[in-house]
């Protein structure tokens, strides 16, 4: 991502007619998502004829050219809404892009930036049924293909966002049989989705996040060219993944704080609207406090979003940072929902009413891009190395 980013005022009309969008356009639209289980088609072109799906692609490419900083304010912008709209687009700017840009050849920068911001999805496919954060455990191989100079990929991806609709894959594969040091042994390759072999399992049901969809891919004997080795080099795989990761951390922590101001919106016009003992619940000091308690922690969660973004853009290593920020405004999430659903007392947990959906939907938050307690162990491991190597 372009450490300069698009022009401040620029950016700040495009934010203001993105609100506008989300508040007039994609909230009244939210019931037939959640009933349809889909983006409403019509939609779906708007928000690509947009630019969200290319947001943070160079403008040579055909993007926007958006710093971390103006990414992580669109996507909070866009997380207030439901999370199927941010969901949608979320791989192609965070993950994808981001392990294009740092590990992508010339070539393969040429050939996938205009295509994803002209709206083709991407899916990253690093988790498995059997490995998640455990790298070591990674089944899927990719062994050289003895016909040519490319690979051919057996194995099965699980829980991946977007995969039934995806037109491109990241796909983190097995290069050697052993575990290496620093995860040497996994590679990344850029799949085409309708190469032969590559197959998508039903989309799973989820608890929440309507709209939004996962589902296994299957890779069977998938034969790919050379030129999908990502950085035309074996072992960086997983390296690039990870330093892709920090920046869908720091999509989930928007997202996160985005959709809590959702909640606390909702449950501020309720309290006002709800009457209890003749006066608006909106008045009794037990209300005011979980009202009081939310608007602090979305403020942290803001504030912590601006440092972490703007050390970012600096160029510094944010490994820890955003995954504290992904930590503190997910799990802020949570509790916030929580109070939302107390606000609403009995109304509550009814379907008809937002509050049980918000509950829901916010869920994954602490889940994925790294659950909250591998984040605290990774936050803790680099701690302790930098106390160890500061008193040496």
């Amino acid at each position: 991502m372009s450490q300069t980013g698009m022009d401040a005022d620029t950016f700040e009309q495009f934010i203001d007619q993105l609100d506008r969008y989300v508040r007039e356009r994609l909230i009244p639209a939210e019931r037939e998502t959640i009933e349809n289980d889909r983006i409403p088609e019509d939609i779906l072109q708007e928000m690509k004829d947009m630019g969200l799906f290319g947001l943070t692609v160079p403008e040579e490419y055909g993007g926007a050219g958006l710093n971390i900083t103006q990414y992580a304010r669109t996507v909070r912008c866009m997380g207030y809404a439901a999370p199927a709209f941010r969901s949608i687009f979320s791989i192609n700017v965070g993950m994808f892009n981001s392990a294009i840009k740092n590990g992508g050849t010339d070539a393969q920068k040429a050939e996938w930036w205009p295509r994803i911001a002209s709206g083709a999805i991407a899916c990253f496919g690093l988790t498995e049924p059997g490995s998640g954060s455990d790298s070591a455990a990674m089944q899927t191989f990719a062994r050289p293909d003895p016909s040519g100079n490319g690979w051919i990929l057996n194995g099965t991806k699980r829980y991946i966002t977007n995969a039934p609709h995806a037109e491109v894959a990241l796909i983190m594969a097995r290069t050697e049989k052993e575990a290496l040091p620093k995860n040497a042994h996994v590679s990344a390759f850029i799949v085409p989705m309708d190469t032969p072999g590559v197959s998508t399992g039903s989309p799973d049901k989820k608890m929440g996040q309507a709209g939004a969809h996962i589902s296994d891919v299957i890779l069977e004997d998938v034969r790919v060219p050379g030129e999908a080795l990502l950085g035309g080099e074996t072992g960086k795989g997983f390296r690039f993944a990870m330093m892709s990761l920090d920046n869908g951390r720091i999509s989930v922590g928007a997202a996160a704080t985005g959709y809590a101001r959702r909640a606390l919106d909702s449950a501020l016009r309720y309290a006002n609207e709800r009457k209890a003992f003749g006066e608006p619940i909106a008045n009794f000091q037990l209300i005011q406090q979980m009202l009081a308690e939310s608007e602090t922690e979305i403020y942290a969660a803001e504030c912590m979003m601006a440092d972490v973004t703007a050390r970012a853009d600096a160029g510094e290593n944010i490994l820890r940072k955003a995954a504290a920020f992904k930590v503190f405004a997910s799990e802020m999430c949570g509790r916030v929902v929580d109070r939302v659903v107390q606000v609403y007392g009995g109304a509550g947990y009814l379907a008809e009413y937002d509050a049980e959906r918000f509950f829901r939907d916010a869920r994954i938050y602490r889940i994925y891009e790294g659950t909250t307690q591998i984040l605290q162990l990774q936050i803790a491991k680099h701690m302790l190395r930098e106390f160890q190597e500061s008193v040496r």
